[in-house]
């Protein structure tokens, strides 16, 4: 890879990923202040995220892996979605806000793949490359973050401007796609199935107990996530957290400093117990926040921001190698995207309904909340999780051959 095609997909990362954390991250915030939106509309609005997780399979798999090169519909995408984030921007009240970001998510989501597709054709040793570029875009999230918090528009109550901050970076990535290196369609004149589609020819995986515990819980802790992406910055305005957009990109810094260490963790440690930590640090997290406030307890607020790094790698990153490993070359990819439309689809949908009706539902007379009780509800789903998890989900080795289906195995009943 020449300098000039590394210094190209660098910046494609870091815009792809500063356009998002612009205004996802005070999303809630800006519901809940600017347009005197509800916790329901919030959770709704973030829906919008598992709604376009859903559509990215149907977008990639018709067009962009059919008829057109993945740049050229990257640029269409992001010069589309600037449009629609100004619109956002502008919108007076929530009943016009949520459709411009519902057809928003929609394009932007299969953007992530699209990204990743780019960077990999141009690679010859993805695994020695791809780390290097893809970390521009953690860094472009948490610079995103930083920004806001510099300029205080939490406090001074203008987040409209992330909104047109991240449509003025988004028209950048737009015009900026179409000088990116050729990646032409690799599938054109090949027909797939909506199974194919959506990564369900890797639904044999499920035959193998582990599997199908770890698949039940990647989505039932999604759920608590859910709780995290859609309340953790009106929480930590509320309590008094100055910038808080900008500290919460330690949150950032910590899964890039942790997915680094993966590879030595996973040789300790194995998978059961990475996934468990990694649960664990949910209920750690939401029992800090619990009970953190900015004032005597202002430590647990940074620590469970904190421990994102711990949550996100320990428990997503590790599933995905567990369910690559599992796969096979031939299911890879649509075991993959099986598992991400489990979790960012179903999952996320369940925790964003539920998470707005328990915000509403803890709501006191004088507009603040019980931020306790908010807390602790995703915590104990989270214990829930990790309990029923440890109690029947056991690591493949050699020693259990009886009611474990090996690798073999799963690989030859997949292909029947």
């Amino acid at each position: 890879m020449t300098p000039a095609i590394r210094f190209k997909l660098s910046l494609m990362m870091f815009l792809e990923f500063f356009i998002w954390g612009a205004w996802f991250v005070t999303l809630g915030t800006y519901l809940l202040h600017n347009l005197k939106a509800s916790g329901t509309q919030v959770g709704v609005a973030f829906l919008t995220q598992s709604i376009g997780a859903i559509v990215a399979p149907f977008i990639i798999g018709l067009i962009a892996d059919r008829f057109f090169s993945a740049q050229k519909i990257l640029g269409v995408l992001h010069l589309a979605g600037a449009l629609l984030l100004w619109r956002a921007s502008s919108a007076p009240d929530f009943d016009s806000f949520y459709p411009n970001i519902l057809t928003y998510m929609v394009l932007y989501m299969p953007t992530l793949a699209l990204v990743n597709s780019i960077a990999f054709r141009q690679m010859k040793d993805p695994q020695k490359e791809f780390a290097p570029i893809r970390v521009l875009g953690t860094l472009g999230w948490i610079i995103a973050g930083l920004i806001i918090g510099w300029l205080s528009w939490e406090q001074k109550n203008t987040l409209q401007a992330t909104f047109l901050m991240a449509a003025g970076a988004s028209l950048l990535l737009g015009v900026f796609s179409f000088t990116l290196p050729a990646t032409p369609p690799v599938k054109s004149g090949q027909s797939s199935s909506i199974g194919d589609l959506l990564g369900l020819d890797a639904i044999g995986l499920l035959k193998n107990r582990s599997y199908l515990i770890f698949f039940l819980a990647s989505i039932a802790i999604c759920i608590p996530l859910a709780f995290y992406y859609g309340f953790t910055n009106p929480f930590l305005n509320e309590v008094g957290m100055k910038a808080a957009a900008g500290v919460q990109s330690l949150g950032q810094v910590s899964e890039l400093l942790f997915m680094l260490a993966i590879p030595l963790f996973f040789s300790k440690l194995g998978v059961k117990k990475m996934l468990a930590i990694g649960m664990a640090a949910w209920v750690v997290r939401y029992v800090f926040f619990a009970y953190g406030n900015g004032e005597n307890n202002y430590w647990m607020l940074i620590a469970g921001i904190v421990l994102h790094g711990v949550c996100y790698d320990f428990f997503f990153v590790t599933g995905q190698i567990y369910t690559d490993n599992l796969a096979g070359e031939r299911f890879k990819s649509s075991a993959q995207g099986f598992i991400t439309l489990a979790t960012y689809g179903v999952g996320m949908l369940i925790g964003t309904l539920l998470s707005g009706r328990i915000f509403d539902n803890y709501q006191l007379a004088s507009g603040a909340h019980e931020w306790c009780m908010i807390w602790l509800i995703p915590a104990g789903i989270a214990v829930a999780v990790l309990l029923l998890f440890l109690l029947f989900f056991r690591d493949r080795t050699a020693s259990e051959p009886a009611d474990e289906l090996s690798y073999a195995e799963t690989k030859a009943r997949l292909e029947v």
